[in-house]
């Protein structure tokens, strides 16, 4: 029998210790570390089930040797999903999608996994019954708007497969059995193994599943898409030695009372992680979103102070977006600071500026920002239209429905040059805008006349002002 052996393991970064510490040596982060029960395994303990098959041992070889083709690539049949992934998903690549509870990450994979009459897929479900995964794809399916997204019906998924399994050696069986093209594990905190003596959802469990799933991966080049869990700080659960494991690392992200869903990239080893893609959630689904910018300006903001609109970037993609502020004297003396989709510390900033390099007392008074559609903008481009939106709503005065703008602030007062700017104005002209408030420093290089729009070129902040309110 082997013999027992106890360890502490930081839960954030992985790193073992054979005592307790307050401090983890090698992320940082306090009061992390905690004890673990393992089993000294032979090295035969973590391979892969011998009805899998072993790849040939590999050699050392130069880069002249090393033979390389284009990555051939699965359509998911999903435009957005195609371009986080960076045009489609890579034999024998192993994803992890994460997001908070709710917010649709086993919907998206199901739908997607809907559309995918060509391959044969495995769904390995630890949280739900097969009855209830039944009884969500019914539902996407029962809605004539998804017909448009989904264009087969759950009777004729003779190619998907479901088996509510949480033990991993009992997934191998499966595989052994149905030969899948695609391996989907809903979701992997659910897992476990007979190497590790923990629970499931342990940070030893986590470890030892993802990696003898990434082993498979990529010995019989089948991907497999794991989804996983968000804690309490809004990270991945787990171990962040998962992080590192895996090729792709997806974050899906929203507010639970808007509409409107984000996938980003935070790691891809086959594409770019600029890549974002929008859907808006519905009862029948989710459903893409083509132009964010049409979605994103469906109010009527006409004479309305302390709205502007920011032509911003994420990712690659342009969109406009509304800048909402309300700007109210102090009542109890303490003025408040708050921001909703935008960095509050880069909100005390710009208001630190428009103090002392403008001259507007805002010391004294509240200050509340949001951003509309409940979106998180990282863009510094948005410097502008938030300090337009904060100035429109201290001297109550609008600004014209048909203005945009993009600039970053700089501590000077100076409004710095953005990137991207020819598809800012693009989508600006796009959606029937009028003018367009950049950067100066922009506009070298860029033809003027190539545009409808009229550019108007500003330096400082108060010559932005100026354009904007006279």
């Amino acid at each position: 029998m082997a013999k027992e052996k106890r360890v502490y393991v930081c839960r954030e970064c992985g790193q073992e210790s054979p005592k307790w510490v307050g401090r983890c040596p090698s992320c940082g982060q306090w009061n992390t570390y905690e004890e673990q029960i393992i089993r000294k395994e032979t090295t035969s303990g973590r391979m892969l089930p011998a009805s899998l098959g072993e790849a040939d041992k590999p050699k050392p070889r130069t880069l002249s040797e090393i033979e390389t083709q284009e990555e051939p690539r699965i359509d998911m049949r999903d435009a957005e999903l195609n371009r986080v992934l960076g045009g489609g998903l890579v034999q024998g690549s192993l994803v992890l999608l994460g997001g908070e509870p709710g917010i649709g990450k086993s919907t998206l994979v199901l739908q997607t996994v809907m559309n995918l009459t060509n391959l044969r897929i495995l769904y390995v479900s630890g949280e739900e019954s097969a009855r209830q995964l039944k009884l969500r794809a019914n539902r996407l399916h029962s809605v004539p708007q998804a017909a448009e997204n989904c264009s087969v019906g759950t009777e004729q998924m003779q190619d998907c497969l479901i088996v509510c399994e949480t033990s991993l050696e009992q997934i191998f069986t499966h595989i052994k059995n149905t030969q899948p093209q695609l391996v989907i594990i809903d979701s992997i905190q659910t897992i476990s193994t007979e190497v590790a003596e923990s629970s499931p959802g342990s940070i030893t469990q986590v470890r030892e599943c993802a990696a003898m799933l990434l082993k498979f991966a990529k010995t019989q080049n089948v991907p497999v898409i794991l989804i996983g869990h968000i804690n309490k700080e809004g990270t991945l659960a787990g171990p962040k030695i998962l992080e590192h494991i895996v090729d792709t690392v997806l974050q899906f992200e929203g507010d639970q009372h808007y509409m409107y869903r984000i996938l980003r990239s935070i790691k891809n080893r086959f594409g770019s992680t600029a890549e974002l893609g929008i859907y808006e959630m519905r009862a029948d689904g989710l459903r893409q979103v083509s132009n964010p910018s049409e979605l994103l300006l469906n109010e009527d903001h006409e004479g309305l102070s302390g709205v502007a609109v920011s032509s911003a970037i994420e990712g690659v993609r342009p969109f406009l977006i509304e800048t909402q502020a309300l700007v109210s004297t102090a009542a109890y003396g303490n003025p408040q600071r708050s921001a909703t989709g935008f960095d509050i510390r880069r909100l005390n900033m710009l208001l630190a500026v428009l103090e002392k390099r403008v001259g507007f007392k805002l010391a004294q008074k509240d200050v509340f920002l949001n951003i509309a559609g409940g979106l998180k903008v990282n863009d510094p481009a948005m410097d502008l239209s938030v300090i337009a939106a904060i100035i429109s709503s201290n001297i109550d005065s609008g600004i014209e429905v048909d203005v945009c703008m993009a600039g970053e602030i700089g501590l000077s007062g100076e409004i710095r040059p953005v990137a991207r700017i020819e598809q800012r104005i693009a989508e600006a002209e796009k959606l029937g805008f009028k003018r367009i408030l950049l950067p100066k420093s922009n506009m070298q290089g860029l033809d003027a006349k190539r545009y409808k729009i009229e550019l108007v070129p500003v330096r400082k902040v108060e010559e932005a002002i100026r354009e904007l309110f006279g």
